[in-house]
């Protein structure tokens, strides 16, 4: 008989503790920056943390079968930094907790919602979370050009660096004995 699906998948739940660890490192640059000398560059990068915990709140609520939270990706008046700071830790613990509490059969439960735009949609819960995740990113991207800008170097903040920090015995090309310690990458 084979052994039951985790409730967990491993891989997912490394991913997200990786974005709780690159969004906690450009929260730290963004506060570096010169506000006074640099206000364009804070003010996108807040928009941008703004639409990414919009997003992140919409989606949570699609997977909860709720009603929507927000009317669009965006808001007219963009919170202060460390408010904004405050909703996406919020929403990385929710994430985390969510993966834990999911069952097997409900990873590839496919979910229909509607968007902010209006239109129609349909993804598995699996492609909902991957999707939160490749959100971030893009977006921490686009903060980094603003970063840039301000003089300010961003992080290294890719899943390698996080991994190897996590990890350090991989610098000496040894993997963990136990191979759900932790990061790991699947190939």
């Amino acid at each position: 008989m084979p052994s039951p699906a985790p409730a967990s998948d491993t891989l997912f739940d490394d991913a997200f503790a990786y974005k709780r660890w690159a969004m906690q490192r450009t929260l730290e640059a963004i506060r570096a920056v010169d506000a006074r000398a640099f206000p364009a560059s804070v003010a996108f990068a807040r928009q941008q943390l703004n639409h990414i915990v919009i997003v992140e709140e919409l989606f949570r609520a699609r997977l909860l079968g709720e009603a929507s939270p927000h009317a669009a990706t965006n808001s007219a008046e963009v919170p202060a930094l460390e408010a904004l700071a405050m909703r996406l830790e919020a929403s990385d613990q929710w994430y985390a907790a969510h993966l834990a509490a999911l069952a097997p059969a409900q990873w590839d439960q496919a979910l229909r919602f509607r968007f902010a735009d209006g239109r129609d949609g349909c993804m598995t819960r699996r492609e909902i979370l991957f999707h939160v995740l490749n959100h971030a990113t893009y977006h921490r991207g686009a903060i980094g050009h603003a970063l840039d800008l301000a003089g300010v170097p961003h992080p290294g903040d890719t899943y390698t660096v996080f991994t190897h920090q996590a990890q350090p015995q991989r610098r000496a090309g040894t993997m963990p004995a136990d191979p759900d310690a932790g990061p790991r990458t699947t190939r």
